[in-house]
């Protein structure tokens, strides 16, 4: 079973997350934070396997509190919940190690399925030796992300976009770019090649004026 500490500061949102950990199978809360202190404070008392935490608590942010728990030499799984979207704070959350980054409003299907990425990820990091497969599961890019790519795209990058788009939420091609240091054009020509071999799917988002924007997301 892994426990769950739920972060957040507004009572009904962390009550509602907390039914969802409930729900899923695997999973179980071990306790509830309102500030940045107090997630430290329980952290430490109840040695949780994972946090879902909010970037907007009273006394500090979700990812000073993230960078806390590295500082200390904590490797307890972390996943952001939160409504901010800015892209510092996304590619903030990635060089911490978040494990996911989850975007509020969202429904349980969604939550359901990161968590079972989570959860993957989480077992893949308890085996003292994985294999390559079982370590490509636990990053969220599978080989085929990163193989046989078009002429002028390369791995390394393949590898840091995919990673980008299976922690985070949806993107654009211009949200990639700036997440990973890539221009507009070259994170869409990796997110559509990605598309292609079946390891991203892309929506139409027709909510501005002028063409629609393309927003990717990982198809796991």
């Amino acid at each position: 079973m892994i426990t769950v500490l739920v972060v957040d500061d507004d009572f009904m949102v962390a009550s509602i997350h907390g039914r969802f950990v409930e729900r899923t199978p695997g999973f179980a809360v071990a306790g509830t934070a309102r500030t940045g202190a107090e997630a430290l404070q329980l952290h430490d008392d109840l040695s949780p396997d994972l946090l879902l935490l909010d970037v907007h608590l009273p006394d500090m942010s979700g990812l000073e509190v993230l960078q806390q728990l590295r500082t200390r030499g904590s490797a307890v799984g972390v996943v952001m919940v939160t409504a901010e979207r800015d892209a510092e704070a996304v590619r903030t959350a990635l060089h911490g190690g978040a494990l996911q980054y989850l975007v509020k409003p969202f429904e349980y299907a969604d939550f359901a399925a990161r968590m079972q990425r989570v959860r993957e990820a989480l077992e893949t990091l308890a085996d003292g030796a994985p294999d390559q497969a079982a370590i490509d599961r636990a990053f969220g890019a599978p080989p085929a992300a990163v193989t046989a790519l078009p002429k002028g795209l390369s791995a390394e990058s393949a590898q840091i976009v995919a990673e980008a788009l299976a922690r985070g939420s949806e993107l654009s091609a211009a949200d990639c770019g700036e997440l990973v240091g890539l221009s507009r054009v070259s994170a869409r020509r990796y997110l559509e090649h990605f598309v292609d071999n079946g390891t991203a799917v892309v929506r139409l988002n027709y909510g501005n004026a002028g063409r629609p924007e393309r927003r990717y997301r990982s198809a796991r």
